[in-house]
C-alpha cells in the first residue's frame, strides 16, 4: 500500500482581528466605521481608481465598497485592512488579502489604493512586506498572487520591484467600471523564494514605491 502523503492546508483565520505593524505601517481589519477615515483620500485623489474593476470616489460608492468588504470577510473569500502610515499619523487607503484558497494554500494580495499624499515614500513597499511575511510565516502559504491591469506600468514596476515573476497575461480577462475590458498580468512568489527575497526587502527607505 502507497504511503498517503501528509498535506499542510492553510487555515485563514477569518475570525481573528488581525494586526500586522512595523515601524512605518500598521494594517488593522477594515471596518464600516472606517468611511470617516477614508472618504477623504476616496474622494479627493483623482483617478485613483483608474485600474480598478470598481470604484469607489464617491460617498455612495465607498459606502458600498465598505459593505462589500464586510461581506467578503463573512463568506470567507476576502480580508481588507485599512492602512495606516505611522510616520505620517495618518490613515493612508486600503489593502487586503483576496481570492483566499484554503485547500490550495494560496492567497493573493491586492485591492490596493493608497491616497497620493502617500505614494512613493515606501509605504507601499512596507505593506506589502508585512503582507507577505504573514502569508508565508504565519499562514503557511505556499504561493502568493499579485495581478494588475496590463496598462498600469507603476503596478507593475512595483510588484517586479519586491520580487514578483511574471506569469503571463490574461486577455479581456475583466471588465472595468467604464466599460473597458482590461487585459489583466499575474505575478507570483512561491514559498521558497521567500526566504531570499525577505534578506533582501528593503524598508523604511523611502522613496521606494
Amino acid at each position: 500500500m502507497s504511503e498517503k502523503i501528509k498535506l499542510n492546508k492553510m487555515n485563514f483565520p477569518f475570525e481573528t482581528e488581525i494586526i500586522l505593524e512595523n515601524t512605518a505601517a500598521l494594517l488593522r481589519p477594515l471596518e464600516i466605521s472606517d468611511f470617516n477615515n477614508l472618504v477623504k483620500i476616496a474622494t479627493e485623489n483623482k483617478g485613483l481608481f483608474k485600474f480598478f474593476p470598481k470604484t469607489a470616489d464617491s460617498e455612495t460608492l465607498l459606502k458600498d465598497y465598505l459593505d462589500k468588504a464586510m461581506e467578503e470577510r463573512k463568506n470567507k473569500t476576502r480580508y481588507h485592512f485599512i492602512i495606516f502610515d505611522k510616520k505620517k499619523n495618518a490613515y493612508a487607503g486600503s489593502t487586503g488579502f483576496l481570492n483566499i484558497s484554503n485547500a490550495d494554500s494560496r492567497v493573493e494580495i491586492g485591492s490596493t489604493w493608497i491616497g497620493k499624499d502617500f505614494q512613493r515614500t515606501g509605504l507601499n513597499r512596507n505593506c506589502k512586506f508585512l503582507l507577505l511575511s504573514y502569508a508565508f510565516e504565519q499562514l503557511g502559504a505556499e504561493r502568493v498572487e499579485l495581478k494588475t491591469d496590463e496598462r498600469n506600468t507603476t503596478s507593475r514596476n512595483a510588484i517586479e520591484k519586491i520580487g514578483g515573476k511574471f506569469e503571463g497575461i490574461l486577455r479581456s480577462h475583466t471588465l472595468m467600471h467604464d466599460g473597458f475590458r482590461r487585459n489583466t498580468v499575474y505575478y507570483g512568489i512561491l514559498k521558497d523564494e521567500w526566504k531570499d527575497l525577505k534578506a533582501n526587502f528593503k524598508i523604511d527607505q523611502g522613496p521606494n514605491l
